[in-house]
């Protein structure tokens, strides 16, 4: 419980304001999905609300989940998306070129790297370092 007692929702945004907080729904959300390194959870159409706090913000998520399991997912990528939805094979760009700039490799070993690594470009980066020695760049 607050301290005063109850609170009409005006009053609560009035201290929400004062805190440096604010809350907005995301609109028009069509699916979130959460990647585990075991399970997919897979919310379609899900209520979403962002609260910012002095600047950071946090997504709050309502909704059913369809969990399944990561192998099932890798299985059946190209079955389970539509065609007009489908992720482009292999590592994100972004990640390919922050292995090649922290790692100082080629395009390839990143997304090598990048494979062996489970897609985690930081243990993609510390494999390709602690296999070239001292690290050096």
């Amino acid at each position: 419980m607050l301290p005063g007692g109850r609170m009409n929702e005006r009053q609560m945004r009035v201290m929400m304001k004062r805190l440096g907080m604010s809350t907005e729904p995301l609109e028009g959300v069509e699916e979130v999905v959460i990647r585990t390194k075991d399970a997919e959870h897979v919310l379609t159409e899900p209520e979403v609300t962002v609260l910012t706090v002095q600047g950071v913000k946090t997504y709050q998520i309502v909704g059913e989940a369809q969990v399944r399991p990561r192998s099932a997912v890798a299985s059946a990528a190209g079955e389970a998306r539509p065609a007009t939805a489908a992720a482009p094979a292999g590592p994100p760009d972004e990640d390919i070129q922050l292995v090649v700039e922290q790692a100082g490799v080629s395009r390839e070993e990143a997304i090598r790297a990048l494979d062996a690594a489970g897609g985690a470009p930081a243990e993609a980066i510390l494999a390709l370092l602690s296999r070239k020695g001292s690290g050096a760049s």
